[in-house]
């Protein structure tokens, strides 16, 4: 199993810790991972995306043109990544962020209602969180005992007592998480 996943929206919404997150996960659960970073000078409210690759076997370059999975936060993303999804992939977007949908009919598509969901948490830093979540509701690549073993890892110790409002969230969006079109 290979899984190549770009994560893609403005800086600020938690895009690089997500696939932080998830590269310590699957690392918890020994799998290869790569996590390659990429923003703008100007941080918060740029671009950023990142691509994470998990495998059961070596991975050869962290470099990827195409994508099994494309997680996309904002329009941005959506105009520079959907056309480099595999087809057979999955596009999973947040609502509130891309105002065209994907069209592609070769993908799965889902979205869930991030932003709104965060909010409705009481702690809007929970996004990337709830994002996550939905991701591994439809690709459950990761278990989710590795999860809080990711936080962990990748949570500065003066932040572990933020874990379990930070697994709820993960909790929300695989309970929340809508499916657009599925592939037959």
């Amino acid at each position: 199993m290979t899984e190549e996943i770009i994560i893609a929206g403005f800086g600020g919404q938690g895009v690089l810790s997500m696939g932080k997150i998830l590269a310590y996960s699957a690392i918890m659960q020994n799998q290869e991972v790569s996590w390659m970073p990429s923003y703008g000078p100007e941080m918060r409210g740029g671009t950023a995306n990142v691509t994470v690759i998990i495998s059961d076997k070596r991975i050869s370059s962290p470099i990827l043109h195409f994508f099994d999975t494309a997680i996309l936060l904002n329009q941005q993303s959506m105009e520079k990544f959907e056309s480099l999804v595999k087809p057979g992939g999955t596009i999973l977007y947040d609502s509130n962020g891309v105002s065209t949908p994907p069209t592609r009919r070769d993908i799965n598509i889902h979205k869930i209602e991030g932003v709104r969901l965060a909010s409705e948490s009481g702690n809007p830093k929970t996004y990337n969180m709830i994002i996550l979540g939905a991701f591994l509701k439809v690709k459950p690549i990761v278990q989710a005992d590795n999860i809080e073993k990711g936080l962990q890892k990748s949570l500065p110790e003066r932040h572990h007592s933020l874990i379990p409002m930070n697994i709820e969230a993960v909790e929300i969006g695989m309970n929340q998480i809508s499916t657009v079109h599925l592939l037959p």
